[in-house]
């Protein structure tokens, strides 16, 4: 009989042993960093999706991306972005789609979500609407050169140099006036038909208000009302609005000079302005409404006229008492009226009254010319210079341009919102924002306070199989 040796059978099923044990913990490894893999590539794709609901009126009309959190509905914050997102996530791990997956298929890694929550969040609102100003600003970068800036920056120092927006022209003729008046024996020369202030038509027609010597037919001025009561700013100064935790994205110091030409320069493109109006807003004249603050569209542009008023009074009367010839037309004149009426200690009082009724005249053919579209230098010179002393004086000031040199009417807006304060022009900006998104369909309740630029969220899966994760993901539109 022959005996065989089982040498080969043990060698064979002891290697058996070390190659299925490596074999299974390849798979085991491949298993476990597969679903580490999927987990990461799921919530990234979760996290896109999600930022991917930029609010679509608010991208087309205002270049602003950023996800409402309400979608829609009469409530915001963080659950209904938190369910979106879990929703993306489920769906991204369901195999339902897979043809025959309950029979053919069997899910090797077998992921499943835990939980979602958001752990942080940038809204438009927060620190003052220093984070909306921040995404004006990368939304005109491109489109607005720095190289109008220096121009920007002369008119301001011209402006602030002269006092021109803080010299009260029309008090000191008022007072002018009164003098004028009070000087013994004026009166029993007015009662004798003697006309004593050759500025009196001028007075009759300042008492109409510049807006109606500017404007052809006032009364087709739009007459819209916002009640501000329900805005963000309001809510803001109740503190009634959603403040995000994450911290700002600062790259520059907050109100750097050029940064806030940026964000001047982006209002005046995105919001209308009269001349440059749509039906649709909430207000026609908003850049108006962001310097008067005014909840009315005629009372916003008559506070701008106003001012512009005011602005060319004071430096239409430094010309004329700089110009020797102009000022002797007047001196003469006062001189002429002093002699007839024998009165001749009026004469210098009466220079005065002359001289700013003459800078009034002008400064209401700067305004009108500015609202048909033509431009006004800041200061004027002899070119430049539009009436007589007589015919400054007959009152007839129909008078303008379209045409000319110097600053437009958006000029002069960019000057005024200068000269306006960051936080009243941002919480202002962010009011018609908000006005405007509300008269758009399906956006009734819409609130920029429930507004997401930044998202960050804490993401937990785990697998059948043992295996559990954890994964951070910010969304941002940087």
């Amino acid at each position: 009989m022959r005996r065989e040796n089982g040498y080969l059978t043990v060698c064979l099923a002891l290697s058996l042993t070390v190659i299925l044990s490596l074999c299974l913990t390849l798979i085991e490894g491949a298993r476990k960093n597969g679903a580490a893999m999927e987990a990461a590539c799921v919530a990234d794709i979760g996290m896109q999706s999600v930022m991917a609901e930029y609010h679509r009126q608010l991208l087309e009309q205002y270049n602003l991306f950023a996800v409402d959190s309400s979608y829609g509905t009469a409530n915001s914050g963080s659950g209904s972005t938190e369910a979106h997102l879990l929703r993306y996530l489920e769906k991204n791990l369901s195999t339902e789609d897979v043809f025959l997956s309950s029979v053919l298929y069997r899910d090797f890694l077998d992921l499943h979500v835990d939980g979602v929550k958001m752990t942080g969040a940038s809204i438009l609102t927060d620190d003052g609407g220093e984070v909306f100003r921040r995404c004006a600003v990368e939304a005109i970068r491109d489109d607005a050169g720095l190289s109008a800036l220096e121009e920007l920056q002369e008119w301001l120092e011209v402006v602030r140099v002269n006092g021109l927006d803080d010299t009260d022209t029309e008090g000191r003729k008022n007072t002018a006036d009164r003098q004028l008046r009070e000087l013994e024996g004026i009166r029993e020369q007015e009662t004798s038909g003697i006309t004593v202030n050759p500025t009196t038509v001028l007075e009759e027609k300042r008492r109409l208000g510049i807006l109606r010597l500017a404007v052809e037919e006032e009364e087709l001025l739009s007459q819209n009302t916002l009640d501000f009561s329900g805005l963000v700013y309001s809510r803001m100064q109740r503190q009634e609005v959603s403040v995000g935790n994450l911290p700002l994205l600062q790259t520059r110091q907050p109100g750097e000079l050029a940064d806030r030409f940026l964000f001047q320069e982006y209002l005046l493109k995105y919001m209308g302005r009269y001349g440059q109006v749509s039906e649709e807003d909430a207000l026609q004249y908003q850049v108006e409404y962001l310097i008067a603050g005014r909840n009315n569209d005629t009372e916003n542009l008559r506070s701008v006229a106003d001012r512009i008023c005011a602005l060319r009074e004071a430096a239409n009367a430094m010309y004329l008492w700089s110009d020797p010839n102009k000022r002797s037309e007047a001196e003469m004149l006062a001189d002429l009226i002093g002699t007839a009426l024998t009165v001749p200690e009026i004469g210098p009082v009466l220079e005065v009254v002359i001289i700013l009724g003459w800078a009034y005249a002008e400064s209401v053919y700067d305004v009108r010319t500015l609202f048909s579209g033509g431009r006004v230098p800041l200061m004027k010179d002899e070119k430049s210079w539009h009436y007589g002393l007589q015919g400054a004086l007959s009152g007839d000031l129909e008078d303008c341009t379209s045409g000319g040199q110097g600053l437009s009417y958006a000029d002069y807006l960019r000057i005024f919102l200068s000269l306006t304060g960051l936080e009243q022009l941002t919480g202002r900006a962010m009011n018609m924002v908000e006005a405007d998104m509300r008269m758009t369909a399906g956006n009734r309740t819409f609130c920029l306070d429930g507004c997401y630029d930044r998202v960050e969220f804490d993401i937990r899966m785990s697998s059948g199989f043992g295996y559990r994760y954890q994964l951070i993901r910010q969304g941002n539109y940087g």
